[in-house]
């Protein structure tokens, strides 16, 4: 009675019926890797919990979906360009969070085509990896260095051209005039630099230095926010 139930309305002899054991089983079990993949995936990090809870059942989803495609090649293809408007219809993500998603899918196709075992290996394999390379700090060679954005406010009548170069080659290995900008009304310009400091604990020498250069009008500086770590 069940299996005539879930048969589906469109059964031909060319289509594999799934009993509804199978689909709860490899549900299940997507269940259950997702929630494992997710805690490696994201071990160390501070995910927000829509992140979290959508990256734990994506497994489930992408099963259910291979699951419902069933071999026919013009609904794989229909299923295909669905999820890639996922991507576009998204913020960005970063580099860790894109990668915790394909990875997710990858889980799910599996545990859709029926390999569970091959599902589970395969995320605890990725999850495994993905803790080691971040507690090993893999890929960070350059994680002594510090990066910081440094926003300068000086008068509109000051010719900034060369002014802190001097300052900025003493203090920084790397500095480059980012952006130009007006405030208060015009008459104050707000300069921004990306530096790459060669050491973090003379900050307040840097600042004190440049203070001397644009009349002691505001300065600040911030952790340098990378294009590198989003995609």
């Amino acid at each position: 009675m069940l299996d005539t139930f879930f048969g589906g309305v469109f059964n031909t002899e060319l289509t594999t019926v799934i009993a509804p054991g199978q689909f709860l089983l490899c549900v299940g079990a997507s269940l259950v890797i997702g929630l494992v993949l997710c805690a490696m995936m994201l071990w160390g990090t501070r995910p927000s919990t829509g992140f979290a809870v959508t990256l734990a059942t994506l497994p489930a989803v992408v099963c259910v979906v291979i699951m419902m495609v069933n071999g026919n090649v013009g609904a794989g293809v229909a299923v295909a360009g669905a999820f890639s408007l996922v991507r576009f219809r998204s913020a960005p993500g970063s580099a860790r969070e894109i990668g915790a998603i394909f990875a997710a899918m990858g889980a799910g196709l599996m545990a859709g085509m029926g390999y569970l075992g091959y599902a589970a290996l395969f995320a605890l394999i990725i999850g495994t990896m993905t803790m080691a390379y971040h507690g090993l700090g893999f890929g960070s060679k350059n994680h002594a260095l510090c990066y910081q954005t440094l926003h300068i406010t000086i008068p509109e009548d000051l010719d900034y051209t060369g002014v802190f170069e001097p300052v900025l080659q003493q203090y920084a290995t790397k500095s480059e005039l980012k952006q130009i900008k007006t405030t208060n009304m015009g008459s104050l310009f707000k300069l921004t630099y990306d530096l790459t400091l060669r050491d973090s604990g003379k900050e307040k020498e840097l600042i004190d230095a440049l203070r001397k250069r644009n009349g002691n009008l505001e300065i600040s500086m911030c952790q340098q926010e990378t294009g590198a770590a989003t995609l």
